[in-house]
């Protein structure tokens, strides 16, 4: 069923009136203010003030055609990746031409409800119901079938009395999402902490990992030309994780190899127990270690497959050495995370490691597994937790703007709020 039949339907039981949006809603394109603050709209959160480090495009140095915004004005990306951005400014600034700036007739809709009933699930199903596919990944809504969407509205008081309910208990959840998201970063690094309890002191004797490892290479150019649905498994750097040694198999891909590359093949094929390290991109540095699931696959040209001299060195506690701060630092650059986009494997061959006897970088390896298990399970609890929330949210905002909650007792406030 559609918001028309479903939320009408429920909107008609608390004698809501069903309203076209064009009868509230008007596109307001005035321009020329490049000197007032830049807005965004995103999915979480509406209208944000845009920073240089929030991690989008940057915007045009000609600013003059950006669409001004005043306070109370709704802001939508009509093109959804997916929908859902759009929401009330609270302030005076200026947006995207591609952004649909919509000035609201007060007589009929309260701006901070709209805000709310504009991002609901059944308004973002809407939204995806009637957009146009623009490939690979956008929908677009036309302005004229946007407009036609009939929702249904309280009177104005309610529609305060919403907007309070709406505004109190989504800045309750999302405080306490916050709060989960920052014990998610703290296990994070407590993770990277844990990680460098491979290396056991600092002072110690190092040696060349080239010296400790019978294998230190990568795959062929051109392999990607021999990919299919069937054949070896191909481990590419997607298959990597940052914050794991397992492989991701979510995009694992296969190739069938000619004869003509069979000594290629041999070389670069994986065994159970070699370390894998990202070479290129943003995935350089991240380290995985070969489990069954990939044994006998091929490594492409942005992996580098070290094989270990079995009796020599621990495959896991030399993945962990090699995903620690102390080694990504030296491998990467100036901090964690890196600065470099590619290694070579001379860079590789070259990392220093302990001079540790076999069974004492067992013990080590051991002793991070311990950790890191009890810190993942607290992290992927977090995570869960914070879907959860997520879930509420959205589910407390659309049952309120459609009538399935009674929020009478919530004190309303004056429109010009």
């Amino acid at each position: 069923m559609t918001l028309s039949g479903a939320v009408a339907s429920l909107g008609n039981e608390k004698r809501w009136q069903p309203l076209a949006l064009r009868a509230f809603l008007c596109q307001s394109k005035t321009t020329g203010s490049p000197d007032l603050p830049l807005l965004g709209v995103n999915l979480h959160s509406g209208v944000t003030m845009r920073s240089s480090d929030d991690g989008r495009p940057a915007p045009s140095e000609d600013l003059s055609a950006y669409k001004l915004v005043s306070p109370g004005d709704i802001v939508m990306n009509r093109l959804g990746k997916p929908h859902g951005s759009i929401g009330m400014s609270p302030w005076r600034g200026i947006t995207s031409p591609a952004y649909w700036v919509l000035t609201v007739n007060v007589k009929y809709g309260y701006p901070r409800y709209l805000h709310h009933l504009l991002r609901s699930r059944h308004m973002i199903s809407e939204y995806e119901r009637l957009g146009k596919n623009q490939p690979p990944n956008q929908f677009d809504i036309a302005w004229e079938v946007f407009r036609a969407i009939e929702v249904p509205l309280p009177k104005l008081q309610e529609q305060r009395r919403i907007a309070d309910f709406l505004d109190v208990e989504i800045a309750r959840i999302d405080r306490l999402g916050e709060a989960m998201r920052r014990q998610v970063e703290t296990l994070a690094q407590r993770r990277l902490r844990a990680l460098d309890r491979a290396w056991p002191a600092l002072d110690m004797p190092t040696k060349r990992l080239g010296y400790g490892a019978q294998l230190v290479t990568s795959g062929s150019r051109g392999w990607a030309d021999f990919a299919g649905d069937s054949g070896s498994r191909f481990f590419r750097s997607a298959n990597l994780r940052r914050d794991s040694l397992q492989p991701n198999l979510a995009s694992l891909a296969y190739v069938q190899l000619p004869a003509s590359v069979e000594t290629e093949a041999l070389r670069s094929q994986i065994r159970e127990g070699d370390v894998l390290i990202g070479i290129t991109g943003a995935n350089a540095g991240w380290v995985t270690l070969a489990d069954h699931s990939i044994d006998g696959g091929n490594v492409s040209q942005h992996v580098c497959l070290v094989r270990p001299v079995r009796n020599e060195i621990d495959g896991r506690w030399l993945a962990y050495l090699i995903a620690s701060p102390i080694v990504q630092t030296r491998l990467m650059g100036s901090q964690y995370g890196g600065t470099k986009t590619q290694l070579s494997l001379p860079d590789i061959r070259d990392i220093r490691i302990p001079v540790l006897p076999l069974e004492a970088q067992q013990e080590l390896a051991a002793e991070v597994d311990g950790l890191l298990n009890s810190l993942d399970k607290q992290r992927d609890l977090r995570k869960q937790q914070l879907s959860v929330l997520a879930e509420r949210r959205q589910a407390l905002i659309t049952a309120a703007v459609t009538g399935q909650i009674d929020v009478s007792t919530a004190s309303g406030r004056g429109i010009e709020d």
